[in-house]
């Protein structure tokens, strides 16, 4: 057994009552009353990072949420990797239809429930204990190492673009590992091609100056829901496919290899539908459910609102209404021309009567993308091999992981994606749930994945 391995073992019992301790701090970036918990738990990676032999650690102030930096800079010749994680957290409502407070962890057999378990707290915590096996046990590991670890993915990072440029010597790197990620099943690994990127509107339709008798006004003046409906029929075709001229300029298409590596990874179409409570599938024609997840931009509502919403009936005209719309990009669309099209589009389409307001939303991030044969995905593609005795899927995500592309727009480092998190972990639900498998397993693959860097390194 390898030092590290033995170091690990030995550790469990503290390292779980560490995770525990982590999961407590209710860090939810989205709620302005819990920014001072944001940072507390952004202190406590600080401060677990330096206890596990990391030098430089800093916790550095952005317009937002902080973003915590450390180092081990002491492999000479060795390719040096940054690893990347979240240290903040979704917001727990509906919270009554948890079964234990989410910011109280309950290990139920082998799983500890909480909110942030899964996304990203368990999986950001294991490289952190990793790299402590390896500077205790062996005295070094074999990358230079980096950490950055951010308190305001779950928000889009609206703050990170603006605050890497003065800091690209402090985080430059030869490859960015990011924990925020999974495996397809607890025997079934992945190697992740790429992310969607992101960018939202919302739409504010206003009409008179107040709220109007309906009977006395109704059929005299522009009702603002009828005109804001009547905006968003034009943005989606009845099949699925967005309206908005020129959305689709720069998406590049799927090549035959590529779709048939997609077509390899197991999906029940209709057990997707039951889980859903549905009977029928809908998107883009010309792909497959799974496609349309994965690899196709989308345009969707997130919320309209105008008008009385109480029970009953209150007969007004309405003076405002409004729509949040956010879609996810795919290669190569760029999130700010986007925002551009559909703000000529929504103002091309807006009818009489009323005043039309486009105001973009501060979620922004680029779409990604990695080659399979990459020089960090083949090491990463050992590993898993090595550790689930089979080849990994070639998966994409639907979603989205904002500063990926600051990495490569401003470091020209790319990310591999080195999660343990399963699907069904409930990220983003009511309770979630991280596998404590899972996190003893991803301590020891970080070791072994370390290792492999250092002994492939990037391309001459």
């Amino acid at each position: 057994m390898a030092a590290y391995q033995s170091y690990l073992e030995t550790h469990q019992d503290r390292f779980l009552a560490e995770l525990l301790e982590f999961l407590r701090i209710p860090s939810i970036s989205a709620l302005p009353e819990r920014a001072g918990d944001v940072a507390r738990a952004g202190e406590w990676v600080a401060q677990r990072l330096t206890a596990a032999g990391v030098e430089n650690v800093t916790v550095m102030p952005t317009e937002g949420h902080p973003v915590v930096y450390g180092d081990w800079l002491h492999a000479p010749g060795r390719p040096t990797i940054m690893i990347y994680g979240h240290f903040d957290v979704q917001p727990v409502d509906p919270v009554e239809l948890w079964t234990n407070p989410p910011f109280e962890p309950t290990i139920v057999g082998d799983r500890v429930y909480a909110r942030g378990a899964s996304d990203d707290k368990g999986n950001m915590l294991a490289p952190i204990l990793a790299v402590e096996a390896l500077l205790q046990s062996e005295g070094g590991a074999p990358v230079n190492l980096k950490f950055c670890f951010e308190g305001q993915e779950e928000i889009g990072s609206p703050h990170i673009p603006d605050f890497m440029p003065p800091h690209r010597d402090r985080f430059a790197c030869d490859l960015a590992v990011s924990a925020d990620g999974g495996q397809f099943s607890e025997t079934e690994p992945i190697l992740l091609m790429s992310l969607r990127g992101i960018c939202g509107i919302q739409i504010d339709v206003q009409g008179a100056s107040s709220d109007l008798h309906s009977g006395l006004h109704g059929g005299r003046i522009q009702n603002p829901i009828h005109a804001l409906t009547q905006i968003l029929g034009t943005l989606r075709r009845a099949d699925g496919r967005i309206a908005v001229e020129g959305f689709y300029d720069d998406v590049v298409e799927l090549s035959s290899e590529e779709r048939a590596a997609i077509a390899l990874v197991p999906f029940d179409g209709d057990h997707y539908l039951e889980e859903l409570g549905l009977e029928e599938a809908f998107g883009e024609p010309g792909y497959t459910n799974r496609e349309r997840g994965w690899v196709r931009p989308t345009l969707e509502m997130n919320g309209i609102w105008g008008g009385f919403q109480e029970e009953g009936i209150k007969t007004v005209l309405p003076n405002s209404a409004h729509a949040k719309i956010t879609c996810r990009l795919v290669a190569e669309q760029d999130p700010a021309r986007i925002i551009a099209l559909l703000e000529e589009h929504i103002t091309q389409h807006a009818p009489p009567g009323v005043e039309v307001n486009v105001n973009p939303l501060s979620i922004l991030g680029r779409p990604y993308s990695i080659a399979a044969d990459h020089w960090g995905n083949r090491a990463a593609a050992a590993v898993l091999k090595e550790m689930y005795g089979r080849e990994p899927y070639q998966t994409r995500s639907g979603g989205s992981i904002p500063i990926t592309g600051v990495f490569r727009e401003q470091l020209g480092a790319d990310t591999i994606s080195f999660g343990f998190g399963i699907e069904d972990e409930n990220f983003h639900a009511p309770d979630e749930f991280f596998r404590l498998a899972s996190f003893r397993k991803s301590q020891i693959a970080y070791c072994k994945l370390l290792a492999e860097l250092g002994k492939s390194g990037p391309p001459a």
